[in-house]
């Protein structure tokens, strides 16, 4: 079940073992967030489509337009297949609380990025930020993202706000090496930013307090500066600001796994929202069902997704053997 990093290693590996795959995409073209999580710029389409089609003569089935637990139920599926690997990512997007939010102009990033892709693969028709304010909400890879493609498309402008305090220039005393440096690092897209508008676009401590709505179509955001008082986020007073707006892009991170899959397939969940496996063990509570990558560990890096899916079909490979000599 899906075909992004995670799902195509456990298809790549048990073929390779000699069992018969198929995998689901819910999209309408295989690769996952290869495909249409991450900007042409930084991994071009072609790259996964040559590797799709290698899968493909290799015997590897690919079922696109399919949605889990819609489209084919868990019922069907268990009954059908010996095995099944849950490799769907973790793609419920965390939203922001605000009046007027289903305006027109405001979207989760990730679908922004999809539909900038899809045009450029297939002519497809998508939100465009050509002469346009944009406002990106999060201040991580996704949002990065969305500044490079924002600008690409020609915008007017680009603001990317972040919740958290701007990071240190340098180490400090309490992140040492061998630890992942915790200091500020400037990436392609406020590179990008800089050298068009003269200005790193980030804005750190910062929400959004409300929007402005004209025409049914959001005109403007209000920003507050934010501070954590024992865990909990408050605005500060008095720290309000205006700035024009014609395009929200949310990139706030993501909680989880999709609801109708979690509702559909009835395993048990962890914090995180991520399918609970067996310790040490990819194995959900069902026997034929598996969870890797995004979906098992919760939203994290491509090389952790193949990682995951890797191991998880030596586990599935193990577990299909003995159920063969079994029978």
């Amino acid at each position: 079940m899906g075909s992004g990093p995670a799902g195509l290693s456990v298809a790549y590996a048990l073929n390779q073992r000699g069992h018969q795959i198929t995998v689901f995409e819910k999209e309408d073209s295989p690769g996952g967030l290869l495909m249409y999580g991450i900007p042409n710029m930084k991994l071009e389409k072609e790259i996964i489509q040559r590797r799709i089609q290698l899968l493909e003569k290799e015997g590897i089935q690919f079922q696109c337009n399919v949605n889990v637990g819609i489209d084919i139920s868990k019922e069907e599926l268990t009954k059908e297949y010996d095995a099944i690997a849950m490799c769907i990512g973790s793609k419920k997007p965390r939203d922001l609380v605000f009046e007027n939010r289903d305006t027109k102009g405001i979207y989760f990033a990730v679908d922004y990025l999809t539909n900038v892709t899809k045009h450029l693969i297939k002519g497809s028709k998508t939100e465009s930020a050509k002469g346009k304010h944009v406002v990106i909400v999060g201040g991580g890879d996704t949002g990065n993202d969305c500044v490079g493609t924002s600008i690409r498309q020609g915008c007017k402008s680009v603001t990317q706000i972040e919740m958290m305090p701007e990071p240190p220039k340098d180490r400090l005393a309490s992140n040492p090496w061998p630890e992942w440096p915790k200091v500020l690092k400037t990436d392609y897209g406020q590179q990008e930013a800089i050298a068009v508008f003269g200005k790193d676009p980030r804005l750190y401590e910062r929400t959004i307090k409300e929007i402005e709505v004209k025409n049914d179509k959001i005109k403007s955001v209000t920003l507050t500066k934010v501070q954590f008082i024992n865990g909990k986020m408050k605005f500060v007073k008095g720290s309000e600001q205006k700035i024009p707006c014609d395009l929200l892009l949310i990139a706030a991170g993501f909680i989880g796994v999709e609801d109708d899959v979690k509702k559909a397939f009835a395993l048990d969940m962890s914090p995180r929202n991520t399918f609970v496996t067996k310790p040490n063990s990819y194995q959900t509570k069902e026997t034929k069902i598996f969870a890797a990558g995004d979906a098992h560990r919760g939203q994290s890096l491509v090389v952790w997704a193949i990682h995951e899916g890797l191991e998880c079909a030596k586990e599935i490979d193990t577990y299909l053997m003995g159920y063969t000599n079994l029978e």
